[in-house]
């Protein structure tokens, strides 16, 4: 966005929910002078939701290598790599460090 332009409302096409939304000036100008050269691609709802699912971290259950008990961790276990329960996990860094 070019800083010496004056900025009007424009209205955009949310790409995830396709509904109108107006693009202010007051907006504009803030991104300008934050230096973002991309104009937003959501509209405010679809930022806002889409911000709100990034912050839960989906679980994955699984179970301990080392005691066998059912647990869940924030990341998707891979095949052939040991996965440990909290308290195990604990002992094994202990052994590591």
């Amino acid at each position: 966005m070019d800083k010496t332009k004056d900025f009007v409302d424009r209205t955009l096409v949310c790409k995830d929910c396709k509904v109108d939304f107006v693009f202010t000036s007051g907006e504009q100008r803030f991104y300008s002078e934050k230096g973002f050269e991309n104009e937003p691609g959501r509209c405010p709802d679809c930022r806002l939701a889409r911000k709100r699912k990034g912050s839960k971290k989906e679980l994955h259950s699984t179970t301990c290598a080392q005691c066998g008990v059912e647990t869940q961790v924030p990341f998707e276990p891979k095949e052939g790599r040991p996965v440990y329960c909290r308290e195990c996990y604990k002992e094994h860094a202990k052994k590591a460090g």
